[in-house]
């Protein structure tokens, strides 16, 4: 099973929409997943609602789809807090992730992934090498959220392909 993390705080935002987008595919698959969207958490402290979190999501979980927008050339502070407001960094430890980017402009948080990359390496969490940018998120989605673009779904298709079958032995 999945944990597909929506990166970012902002109410009704892009991230939260190609985040359901990767669950309904995986859905397509057979493959059951859950989400957690950061959208009205608080991440500044440490309370009981953060721990239901951990303990319900972060912890039973052993693979992560991090869906994550460019927010100044990185990723969001919302979900660094994520990592620096958990218990211990040993709850994400032997883990797996895989990273997709997005962003109206043409890079399609590129650095950002980077940067995600380098975070969840130090808590010991294996990133899976298929990065995928989205570029001008908000042109390949209709007013429903779903991709009409064919060949962006034929990466994310791919993109999960490739780590179900890495993952499937773990």
């Amino acid at each position: 099973m999945y944990l597909i993390i929506s990166g970012t705080n902002r109410p009704g935002s892009n991230t939260l929409k190609v985040a359901k987008e990767y669950q309904r595919l995986l859905k397509e698959k057979s493959i059951d997943s859950a989400l957690l969207s950061l959208e009205g958490l608080n991440l500044l402290k440490r309370d009981v609602e953060f721990e239901k979190i951990e303990n319900e999501l972060i912890i039973p979980f052993q693979h992560y789809i991090f869906v994550s927008p460019e927010y100044n050339g990185s990723f969001p502070g919302a979900l660094k807090l994520l990592f620096d407001t958990g218990k211990t960094h040993a709850l994400w430890w032997h883990k797996k992730a895989l990273l997709t980017g997005v962003s109206t402009g043409r890079a399609g948080n590129l650095r950002g992934m980077d940067h995600l990359s380098d975070v969840l390496n130090h808590v010991k969490v294996m990133v899976h090498h298929n990065k995928l940018p989205i570029s001008s998120v908000d042109k390949l989605m209709d007013a429903e959220g779903h991709f009409t673009d064919a060949s962006t779904l034929k990466a994310i298709k791919g993109q999960l392909d490739e780590f179900i079958t890495w993952t499937s032995g773990n």
